[in-house]
């Protein structure tokens, strides 16, 4: 009995201590997974600030668990949203009066010491919000929260951090690419950065985080192989956003429906690599036009015919252009080399090209400086460059002033034929342009602007707009028919004659008196004036030469052979 007593009392005391150790081991757990789910939360290690390497955190035990494999949803989402309502049936906050538009949600998610748990932290975007005389439509608002990720519930609030301060997602979100090139072509064709300032402070988003607390729930899913066209997976949210007021008054406005569906980067890539490579070829095309129009004017008197003012206005297009693809190349890193090959092809063809051609026309429109001293040659070409370069500043700076007429500016730098067509009808030139010139540069010209704003699908995020692009096109046909028009059938062909200035006659009467027969000095051979025909022709200077003869003269040289004098356009 003692011994069976003993032994009995030894089991429940072995079971006593079992079951206390479980209920520690059970507390612990407890108080590890809920009173300290903060800490739980923190990412396992500091992230990388390159984008691309979101792909390096995933952990070994997560990516084995069978069923529950392991999704990143780190990245960038592209949909719409919408009210449940039919519009915001909340009187709190009334600028919310559209009831649909675009938006886009920028994603960092991070392990946490909990198993199955994410930490996220992201930005939304919401287009087409405002309706109001004051805002372009257009708010932004920073979240973060968890993914439950073998369930793929994502939970997010609204974070209101204080303004200036940078987490590192936040930092990660904006080295990302999609995100950099939208802010980059915002900046520069949509929007200038003290508009946006102002908008910032006014903007009844900051009201609405102060009184609402701003909730979402999303369930994601994996698209489809047959519609994912990369190599990494792609996902879709499709969640509701809410906003109960911090006072328990009723919902800050109505309840919001989210779908987005994450951008295909490789895609994405792919656009701007390509739209590189189409300026790229475009550039060498227009070097091919401007070499055959310098053959094509390669006497001075031919250079003399081409308008300064036109061949400046392209160089200045195409510095704008390398400054910007440039800029672009600098702010996206992992795009450089493409944008940077795009901006080394348009330096060429404005630095060498344009700005020796324009040196050319200059001195051709100058004879008689050229004999003078290299101090007057150097003193006039700096004046030149002064200019070029001056113009080029001012032109980024109004631009930038008058930012918001950006498209009529466009227009207005592509009216670069108008200078030519003037300087025709003024010289009364004949044929100072190519036809290949004239509509090669016509056509390679509208090639960037009819992408940018007329392309739906272009890797920029400009919004398309069809007027523009039509009307741009057929400005720029009207010029390049006008040019045309000159160049088959006159400079003045378009002109009525009764408005047209006193034009010299180089087949005129001449005096009875003179000579029957006379020698031209360009061919040495004699000419026959006895008998009045197209053959000869008399300078204002009274001598004579052969028609074919002075043609082929005043192409090369607008003066007299004999005495040097100046001849009016023939």
């Amino acid at each position: 009995m003692g011994t069976g007593g003993n032994a009995e009392f030894g089991w429940f005391g072995r079971r006593g201590r079992l079951g206390f150790a479980f209920r520690e081991v059970l507390g612990l757990w407890v108080v590890l997974a809920v009173l300290r789910p903060v800490t739980g939360l923190r990412p396992l290690r500091d992230r990388a600030h390159s984008w691309g390497d979101e792909w390096l955190y995933i952990r070994k035990d997560e990516n084995a668990l069978g069923p529950f494999s392991y999704w990143n949803i780190t990245g960038t989402y592209k949909g719409s949203w919408r009210f449940l309502d039919s519009t915001n049936s909340s009187a709190r906050f009334p600028d919310f009066g559209k009831s649909s538009g675009n938006s886009i949600i920028e994603l960092v998610s991070s392990p946490t010491k909990i198993t199955g748990v994410h930490y996220v932290q992201g930005v939304i975007i919401f287009h087409d919000v405002f309706d109001n005389e004051h805002e372009v439509g257009g708010s932004q608002i920073r979240v973060e929260g968890v993914y439950i990720w073998p369930f793929r519930q994502l939970r997010m609030v609204a974070n209101s951090g204080k303004e200036g301060e940078l987490s590192q997602e936040e930092e990660y979100i904006l080295s990302n690419p999609y995100h950099l090139l939208g802010v980059f072509s915002s900046q520069v064709f949509q929007e200038s950065p003290r508009e946006k300032i102002w908008r910032k402070r006014h903007s009844p988003i900051y009201e609405m985080e102060k009184h609402c607390n701003i909730e979402i729930a999303a369930q994601v899913s994996r698209v489809s192989s047959t519609q994912n066209d990369g190599d990494r997976d792609r996902y879709h949210l499709e969640g509701l956003m809410e906003s109960p007021s911090v006072d328990d008054d009723g919902d800050c406005f109505s309840p919001l429906l989210l779908n987005a569906t994450s951008v295909n980067i490789e895609a994405y890539y792919n656009k701007a690599v390509n739209y590189t490579l189409m300026v790229t070829f475009v550039s060498f095309l227009q070097v091919l036009l401007l070499i055959r129009q310098m053959e094509h004017s390669n006497t001075q008197s031919g250079a003399a015919k081409v308008s300064i003012l036109m061949i400046g206005q392209q160089a200045i297009m195409d510095a704008y252009l390398c400054l910007l693809h440039l800029t672009a190349g600098i702010l996206v890193e992992s795009l450089f080399n493409a944008f940077a090959t795009a901006a080394f092809f348009k330096f060429v063809v404005f630095s060498i090209f344009e700005m020796r051609y324009l040196l050319a026309i200059w001195k051709a429109s100058r004879p008689m400086n050229n004999g003078e001293g290299w101090e007057t040659m150097r003193r006039e070409l700096s004046v030149l460059y002064s200019r070029f370069y001056g113009i080029l500043l001012g032109g980024i700076l109004v631009m930038y002033e008058f930012h918001n007429f950006l498209r009529p500016i466009l227009l207005l730098m592509y009216s670069f034929w108008i200078p030519q067509i003037i300087t025709n009808v003024i010289r009364d030139s004949r044929k100072p342009l190519h036809p290949h010139y004239i509509l090669g540069m016509t056509v390679t010209r509208l090639a960037v602007p009819l992408y940018m704003f007329g392309c739906p699908n272009n890797f920029m995020r400009i919004e398309p707009s069809k007027s523009w692009c039509i009307c741009l096109g057929v400005f720029m046909g009207l010029q390049a028919s006008i040019l045309l028009l000159q160049h088959y059938l006159g400079s003045r062909c378009f002109i009525p004659r009764q408005i047209l200035p006193e034009k010299y006659s180089y087949y005129r009467r001449f005096d009875q008196d003179t000579n029957h027969v006379t020698d031209c000095v360009i061919c040495m051979t004699t000419i026959d004036i006895t008998h009045r025909s197209n053959e000869c022709m008399a300078t204002p200077c009274d001598h004579f030469f052969h028609s074919g003869c002075l043609q082929r003269w005043m192409d090369i040289k607008m003066e007299c052979p004999t005495c040097r004098r100046p001849l009016p356009p023939a």
